[in-house]
């Protein structure tokens, strides 16, 4: 089963940062505005437990504040060592001017 919720207003979102976002009964988010779309991960690092919304946001990727390591915003892939596990992503959406996601219960 698929639930949907509305995370933030798109305006809310910079082109150049991460906008953390805290829901309840979600752990916490970091949204992303790129040239192409909205795109959502899990706002903590695999591998060091920084809060990546703390970290530098280039092209597609994040690096995190504590070690330098990167993600892929889109896939959630590490791009640069010392991550190895992937981050979380959320398929998101814009609809009436609001990020929507949509969270499959495991």
């Amino acid at each position: 089963m698929t639930e949907r919720k509305v995370i933030c207003a798109v305006e809310d979102v910079p082109a150049d940062h991460p906008l953390l976002v805290e829901i309840d009964g979600l752990p916490s988010l970091a949204v992303y505005q790129l040239s192409d779309g909205v795109y959502v991960t899990d706002a903590i690092c695999t591998h060091g437990e920084a809060p990546l919304t703390d970290g530098w946001l280039e092209n597609d990727e994040i690096e995190c504040p504590f070690h330098g390591g990167r993600f892929c915003v889109r896939t959630g892939k590490p791009t640069a060592f010392p991550v190895t596990v992937p981050l979380r992503t959320y398929p998101a959406r814009v609809e009436s001017g609001s990020i929507v996601i949509e969270i499959k219960e495991e």
